[in-house]
């Protein structure tokens, strides 16, 4: 849901061939509001998705506008903007994500319980970040940068017989119903079924498996690296296709490119769930604004109670969704009344709004896309 060139959405207003988003805002620019106009070069800079992953999505961080540029000219076959691609997924149903470096100390008792990734990393740089962890973070990340890249440059030959040693002694360990948690077995196990021999089953041991529960958000700045295991979500991020991979894909994988750019700053899981807060103005919105212009999401809990909603106007373009209720809306902009229901989307102008008359019992959950100058 956006005008990236990748995947231009289609306006559905009768018209035979369809109309692209891009073309109808690049028809209709002050749509987009005046400052989001200016900022973005007329462009809408954010793009609206929801996921549903079953099968883990690769190991991968999107690089900052000035690394944006410089991969796009030298491969603009795998990155095809020069634009950065910090992101946001807010969960729907339970939802399992890899997202940033674990605390040493996890990463330690990791490199000491599995000797098949210790073998792979090597025991000088193994033994570098055990003694770190005591030490300023610059040398923190500097060993972690060290063990992190030892492990991805691993020749194939070694880390498939690795991997295989440690699929079978788990998997043994788990037939005896033997605690595997000390080599996260479950997850590893879990992985490995899906990306048979994959280098990035190993990096459950250097990046935190993060959880969240319907409503909670994960914020994944550039050079964050970063996987979803499983679940339901919607998803914001700059207008950007730029992904670099190392791993669970069988897509263009470019480890050189990602081990020297990420951000090897350790951090507890719980340090990665983003916190949304209630509107001053409206207690059914809750807002979840991250620290880049590109776009902020709103999640909107309408109760059953309520039978007349507005949503408001904004100075910025946005892209409602439906995920939940059923309702009919009325705007000036639009030539007649709306059936706004389950997967509904519908983008609205800047400062335009759209009453709503709710029709069911249920009340009503919506997500928002904008972007808030």
């Amino acid at each position: 849901m956006g005008a990236h060139p990748s995947g231009d959405a289609e306006v559905l207003d009768g018209r035979d061939p369809p109309q692209t988003l891009g073309s109808w805002l690049a028809e209709h620019p002050a749509c987009l509001g005046p400052k989001v106009c200016d900022a973005f070069g007329g462009c809408l800079p954010f793009l609206f998705k929801v996921l549903s992953v079953r099968t883990a999505l690769s190991i991968q961080a999107h690089p900052n506008k000035e690394l944006a540029a410089k991969l796009h000219a030298q491969f603009p076959q795998h990155y095809p903007d020069t634009n950065h691609k910090p992101e946001m997924a807010i969960a729907l149903t339970p939802f399992e994500g890899l997202c940033g470096f674990r605390p040493v100390e996890e990463i330690a008792a990791f490199l000491r319980a599995v000797p098949e990734l210790r073998a792979l990393v090597g025991e000088v740089a193994a033994e570098q970040l055990e003694r770190s962890a005591s030490h300023d973070p610059r040398g923190v990340s500097a060993a972690l940068r060290v063990c992190f890249t030892c492990l991805m440059k691993s020749e194939k030959e070694t880390f498939s017989q690795q991997l295989s040693l440690l699929v079978e002694r788990i998997s043994q360990q788990a037939a005896k119903g033997q605690d595997t948690s000390a080599s996260n077995g479950d997850l590893l196990l879990r992985l490995h079924a899906q990306f048979p021999g994959d280098i990035g089953c190993f990096s459950i041991y250097f990046l935190n498996v993060v959880r969240l529960e319907p409503g909670e958000a994960m914020f994944l700045a550039a050079n964050e690296p970063h996987a979803y295991l499983q679940g339901d979500c919607v998803e914001c991020m700059a207008c950007s296709d730029n992904t670099v991979r190392a791993g669970l894909t069988p897509k263009f994988i470019d480890v050189l490119t990602l081990c020297e750019m990420l951000n090897y700053t350790p951090a507890p899981s719980s340090s990665k769930i983003f916190p949304a807060v209630q509107s001053p103005l409206d207690p059914c919105v809750f807002i979840y604004d991250p620290p880049v212009p590109d776009f902020t999401l709103m999640r909107i809990e309408i109760p059953s109670s309520i039978k007349l909603y507005l949503i408001s106007a904004l100075d910025s373009a946005s892209i409602l969704l439906v995920i939940q209720g059923t309702a009919m809306g009325t705007s000036t902009a639009a030539a007649s009344e709306m059936t706004l229901r389950r997967g509904s989307v519908i983008f609205i102008s800047a400062n335009e709004s759209i009453s709503m008359h709710l029709s069911s019992s249920e009340g009503m959950l919506l997500f928002r896309a904008c972007c808030l100058l």
